[in-house]
């Protein structure tokens, strides 16, 4: 599949899905809490907006080593002035029961924070698919109903990994399982007013690909979840990523990525928003205009790297129909990356300050957040 500027223009009058009435319930809410958390206070933001009013947020990944239930993620992001929050997996609940996710939606909505359901893997022939929710149809409709019930408009999931482009059939015999599973929780999703929301995930799909996957199990109850981060680990660009997927995004998972050239190839390190490479004033006022309404969700994932080595032969084969002009894009970013060094990407504290700095970026140098 390939995509000129005239594919790039249809793609951006086909969302059909706008999360616009979800934003302005958020900028109607409750300021911020004086709750200090772990010794941060909340992050005043400037006067000025470079990118339009632009929700921002977080998800739970991102401070994941404190294991934090829900109503304490709450509390943390009203004590950071945040208009959105994203729970990204299905433990976060004390429970499932309608009672108590009912509670939850009303501690929301009090606090004037805009809800993104999650959870993982959906795809049952991925590598990294898990029956601890049933099946593929049983784990999505369960999903559909916790965000129905705590407000969510979507439900973010993901096909899988990098591995599975080296599975027999590579990625495309999963990207039509997950169309399979999609299409039969469709009148599920539907009649929730749920979009399910795939997310571009650990080296799965390049941004075509999910346009294609969204395509075929149909916009109408499927979009996009757009991960910066993630592009970077399908030899991306973040900002060309954003020209294809931002379209059709109704979620996303933001972050900053380091990438430099190595004697195999490069390294891909992810750093907190503003201390990478990305162009954040370019990507936030291109993402404003393809992702209207999309709160910009911070899922900060620090403190490692990861090789590709693109130099060998045999890399190759797991991108199949590549194309030069997007992998000359992606090369930019690792001729002009300096390595930089590894973190305790484990610890709690670490954590916290990397999604509390990447905040502070967002409001005081991008004019990002409706707070």
């Amino acid at each position: 599949m390939t995509m000129d500027a005239s594919d790039l223009s249809k793609l951006k009058t086909r969302r059909k899905f706008n999360l616009a009435a979800g934003a302005a319930i958020v900028a109607g809410g409750l300021g911020l809490s004086a709750m200090p958390v772990l010794g941060t206070q909340p992050v005043e933001r400037k006067a000025t907006r470079s990118a339009g009013k632009i929700p921002l947020g977080f998800d739970n990944f991102s401070i994941r080593a404190n294991q934090w239930k829900a109503d304490r993620l709450i509390e943390f992001a009203k004590a950071q002035s945040v208009d959105a929050l994203l729970f990204s997996d299905l433990d976060v609940y004390e429970n499932h029961d309608s009672k108590y996710l009912a509670g939850l939606k009303s501690k929301l909505a009090d606090a004037g924070i805009l809800i993104h359901a999650s959870t993982g893997g959906i795809c049952p022939s991925s590598s990294r698919f898990e029956k601890k929710w049933g099946s593929a149809e049983e784990h999505l409709r369960l999903g559909i109903r916790i965000a129905k019930e705590i407000g969510s408009p979507v439900f973010r999931c993901y096909l899988g990994g990098e591995n599975d482009r080296h599975s027999e059939g590579g990625i495309q015999k999963h990207i039509d399982k997950t169309v399979e599973v999609l299409k039969k929780v469709k009148s599920e999703a539907v009649d929730a007013n749920v979009k399910i929301a795939v997310e571009n995930h650990a080296g799965d799909m390049q941004a075509w690909e999910l346009v294609g996957l969204i395509q075929a199990a149909g916009e109408d109850f499927v979009g996009a979840t757009i991960d910066s981060g993630n592009a970077t680990w399908t030899l991306e660009h973040p900002l060309a990523n954003l020209e294809v997927l931002g379209p059709f995004a109704v979620s996303s998972g933001i972050r900053d990525s380091t990438v430099w050239e190595t004697e195999k190839g490069c390294r891909v390190a992810w750093n907190a928003v503003g201390e990478g490479q990305v162009d954040w004033k370019s990507y936030t006022a291109k993402f404003a205009e393809v992702c209207p309404g999309v709160p910009f969700q911070l899922e900060i994932i620090s403190g490692f790297n990861k090789a590709f080595d693109y130099k060998q032969n045999d890399f190759w084969k797991i991108y199949p129909e590549a194309k030069a002009r997007d992998f000359e894009q992606f090369l930019e970013l690792a001729r002009a990356g300096k390595e930089i060094p590894k973190a305790k990407a484990g610890n709690a504290e670490y954590q916290i300050n990397e999604l509390v700095r990447s905040i502070r970026y967002c409001k005081q140098e991008l004019g990002l957040g409706l707070k």
